[in-house]
């Protein structure tokens, strides 16, 4: 016999309690707390922000300042001291290197979105590392090409889809600065591993000074493999390709302004010093210092205008500087003292500097639906990266072979190609802005 139950209000337990009219079954439950809507804003500063900007700096210093040493390599090339090859020939290997640090955005971007951020900077800074262990031990054009033009060229292009995606994690009204920051590593490279090329090689020959730059670009990559972490995850992964970007007129224009600039830019990266070499103007020495020469200046070009950029917008910087270069390229032509090649060799690079920091900041300002700023910036600088692989050859069969080398068509070739470029992104920039003095 079921026991009767004891209802006195003495004996009611706390699950006993009569339902009240919050706990009544038929009452509306109280609304569940709404789930954030997006990750916080990026901090804009602070030691971790800061530090990702020491960490993209270093991945510049070995990507982008790896590829601006490669004057002391073609002046190296062209000795004959490890074979044999024109001067065209020759350019294919930094040309092959520098569109793979461009290109490989397309496929690294995807991977990047996934969360794969630290076998990214593992496997760059293998194929940097292992790309220039192999390099010392070539003595034939094509090993050259493979080590240097395709393996550390892939590692560079690797680690370069981080220096440019981390940092919009972690900054966002100081953007311009950030990246310009960081992309003095760059300029940095480009001073140091010529002057360790250039010392080492006459000491302990060109084996050991390419391995020496190895080892260099291994101890300093640690910095980002140690540092960098993808502060949020992408909300879905990105697609290689972008379709409806082809169809927005100005991304088009900018993509081809571009490519024409870069065309015409990377002459002077790689002609610099062979030239004031070959036509006496200078010794060996100072010929090969032109390189760190030209790469300091670019130091405050890379940081100076994307500074600026944050105020002015990116066209109103990429127009003059764009100009400036080529104007300096066809200056080359009535150059024939060791002053004016230096002077020259600052100012262009300065612009160079430009060049090479603003389109970035050019890709932002030109897309609208940033959900797709990463696809875009990457096909896009996949389709600029054209320029870069036939800049160099294009110039080297246009400055000929033997004892009468054409310098004066080498230089109009550069200079012509990035005035047009200069003319170019001021069209783009009425175009798209009007021809008020606003930001743009």
């Amino acid at each position: 016999m079921q026991e009767k139950r004891d209802s006195s209000p003495s004996s009611l337990t706390h699950h006993d309690a009569p339902p009240t009219h919050d706990s009544h079954p038929l009452a509306t439950p109280p609304p569940a707390p709404s789930p954030p809507s997006g990750p916080p804003p990026p901090p804009n500063g602070g030691p971790k922000a800061w530090l990702h900007v020491a960490g993209s700096f270093m991945l510049y210093f070995n990507t982008w300042g790896i590829m601006n040493a490669f004057g002391v390599y073609q002046t190296y090339y062209e000795s004959g001291a490890l074979f044999t090859t024109s001067s065209s020939s020759i350019s294919w290997v930094g040309s092959i290197s520098a569109f793979l640090l461009l290109a490989m955005g397309v496929v690294a971007g995807p991977v990047y979105d996934r969360g794969h951020l630290r076998f990214m900077l593992v496997f760059g800074t293998f194929m940097v590392v292992f790309g220039h262990m192999m390099l010392s031990l070539c003595s034939a054009y094509w090993q050259v090409v493979l080590a240097q033009g395709v393996v550390v060229g892939v590692g560079a292009g690797v680690l370069f889809v981080p220096c440019v995606a981390i940092l919009p994690q972690y900054f966002s009204t100081q953007l311009g600065t950030a990246l310009g920051v960081a992309a003095a590593g760059s300029a940095l490279g480009g001073v140091i591993y010529p002057i360790v090329l250039f010392r080492l090689i006459g000491s302990i020959g060109f084996p050991w000074a390419v391995r020496v730059v190895g080892f260099i670009a291994l101890g300093t990559l640690i910095v980002p493999i140690a540092v960098l972490e993808m502060r949020v995850q992408p909300p879905k992964v990105r697609a290689a390709i972008d379709m409806s970007a082809f169809a927005d007129l100005y991304y088009v224009a900018f993509v081809i302004v571009t490519l024409v600039a870069y065309t015409g830019l990377f002459v002077i990266f790689f002609y610099l010093p062979y030239f004031a070499e070959a036509t006496h103007i200078t010794n060996h020495a100072l010929a090969t210092y032109l390189v760190p020469i030209f790469n300091s200046a670019s130091l405050f070009g890379r940081t100076l205008p994307n500074m600026l950029a944050d105020r002015t917008g990116p066209l109103n910087l990429l127009a003059p500087a764009a100009a400036t270069s080529g104007v300096l390229m066809l200056c080359m032509m009535a150059v024939r003292s060791q002053g004016a090649v230096i002077v020259v060799a600052l100012l262009s690079g300065f612009v160079s500097g430009a060049l090479i920091g603003l389109p970035p900041l050019g890709f932002v300002a030109l897309t609208r639906d940033k959900s797709k700023l990463g696809t875009r910036i990457g096909q896009g600088y996949a389709l600029v990266g054209l320029g870069v692989l036939a800049s160099g050859p294009s110039a080297g069969a246009v400055l000929g072979v033997g004892e009468r080398l054409d310098w004066q068509g080498l230089w109009a070739f550069g200079g012509v190609c990035t005035v047009v470029a200069g003319v170019g992104y001021a069209g783009l920039r009425v175009a798209r802005y009007g021809v008020g003095m606003g930001k743009a």
